[in-house]
């Protein structure tokens, strides 16, 4: 699920201790971490990686901070839904709905911000997913929300009547899945950066291998420091 990142519409949350255009550009970084991520998990399952991007007219922008492979395709909420699907909700619903619509057995909507996500847990999902009989996986986010959902059919269920960007969506989204009776399977827990307390866990573990862009990004804004001095200001 990727957002064109554009200052003061990128990572707000982050600011402060961030300024906009260094959320901003910690943003692109985090979606060419991603999608590298996904073109990783690629090798060991059947993954096809997408960008779900928002808004329209945007490609291009988005575009430019993907891993090569990637498709595009909107997800911006304009898609009809059901009227208890609202926000956020419609355009993970527009993205599950497309991609299994291009004849895919299934499909995830993963979280943009998780630069250091190991590729295992993609390799996970889709193995659970392509396995036979309906099923969902969830991997929980420690802040109550979820950085992927995987299903292998539409289910508008389960973003429906969702407290999106609270810490009630993962508990939520469990109880969708238990009133239609869809079996659910969870992976391990991982954390996407939001707000400071997941930006100060990303700082320090940015010397991982496995987002050497938004390592890049990290190293030449000085955010060890820079976050240090504004924190205590």
């Amino acid at each position: 699920m990727a957002k064109a990142p554009r200052p003061g519409r990128s990572k707000t949350r982050l600011c402060p201790p961030l300024r906009p255009e260094d959320a901003a550009s910690l943003s692109g970084a985090f979606l060419r971490d991603t999608t590298r991520t996904i073109a990783r998990a690629g090798r060991e399952a059947p993954i096809s990686p997408y960008a779900a991007y928002a808004p329209a007219g945007d490609e291009d922008l988005v575009a430019a901070h993907m891993a090569p492979g990637t498709s595009l395709l909107l997800a911006d909420g304009s898609s009809p839904a059901p009227a208890d699907v609202v926000g956020f909700g419609r355009c993970l619903l527009q993205a599950i709905e497309s991609m299994l619509a291009r004849g895919h057995p299934a499909a995830c909507v993963l979280s943009s911000d998780v630069p250091t996500l190991p590729a295992r847990l993609l390799v996970e999902a889709a193995r659970h997913l392509l396995a036979p009989g309906d099923r969902a996986v969830l991997g929980a986010c420690p802040d109550g929300g979820y950085y992927i959902l995987g299903l292998k059919a539409a289910h508008s269920r389960m973003f429906s009547d969702i407290a999106w960007s609270t810490e009630r969506v993962a508990e939520q989204t469990r109880e969708r899945a238990r009133e239609i009776g869809l079996d659910l399977v969870e992976l391990d827990p991982w954390y996407d950066v939001d707000d400071a307390v997941s930006l100060s866990l990303l700082l320090s573990e940015s010397t991982d291998d496995r987002c050497p862009a938004t390592r890049a990004v990290i190293d030449r804004l000085k955010l060890h420091e820079t976050v240090a001095l504004r924190q205590s200001a």
